[in-house]
């Protein structure tokens, strides 16, 4: 889901994700007898069964949980998480009578990436979310690998969050799957089914790359 990042005490910057694609996602891989975390922004999705749930304001706080729960072999990075935050949240309500206020903003960590760039306490598989308003599939994946790069982890799900996909706030999605060994493009589906599919895909990569006895 999204992080909230505080202004003043009654105002925020955040964005509309609905969390249905991480909540799914979490449900998915607890099925499949995995013991899971869930670190969540607000949302009004209900907690997945078997999932043991930590709920966060901003990104700092989803970051801070994230470490805390190392380590683990997994991470699946899905939350919406704001870019900027505000220098300074005002400790009182800003008054509109003393005008506009000036927002001056600083950047938020990059939990995909700070979680990939572990060394000791890397999880074995690194899992991001790409969420991109780019109708040109081509161009959408090809901006998802750059940031499979540049942010160190192992795979990266794409898709188009543009206002005419109806993917934020909606039931679909329709995804990218992208990895080192080249690009999986799976036709919209319901969100508990990309998660399905997805958990599902992990579970064998993990038995893959399981670690001699």
């Amino acid at each position: 889901g999204p992080t909230r990042e505080a202004i003043d005490p009654v105002r925020y910057i955040g964005n509309v994700s609905s969390g249905k694609q991480g909540h799914a996602m979490a449900a998915a891989v607890a099925r499949r007898g995995a013991e899971v975390l869930l670190v969540s922004g607000r949302t009004a999705e209900s907690s997945p069964a078997g999932v043991t749930v930590k709920h966060v304001e901003s990104a700092r706080d989803m970051l801070a949980a994230a470490e805390a729960a190392l380590p683990v072999d997994v991470a699946i990075c899905v939350a919406a998480v704001a870019d900027w935050r505000v220098e300074g949240t005002a400790k009182g309500k800003l008054k509109k009578a003393r005008g506009v206020p000036r927002l001056a903003l600083v950047e938020n960590p990059d939990i995909l990436a700070a979680l990939a760039h572990r060394h000791a306490q890397r999880p074995r598989l690194v899992v991001g979310f790409a969420a991109e308003t780019e109708p040109d599939q081509k161009r959408l994946v090809a901006a998802a690998a750059a940031k499979r790069l540049a942010k160190g982890c192992d795979w990266i799900v794409a898709n188009d969050v543009s206002l005419d996909a109806d993917t934020i706030g909606g039931e679909t999605n329709t995804v990218h799957l992208v990895t080192s060994a080249g690009v999986e493009s799976w036709s919209a589906m319901a969100k508990t089914v990309v998660a399905d599919r997805l958990a599902g895909r992990i579970a064998v990569h993990l038995d893959t790359e399981a670690p001699a006895a």
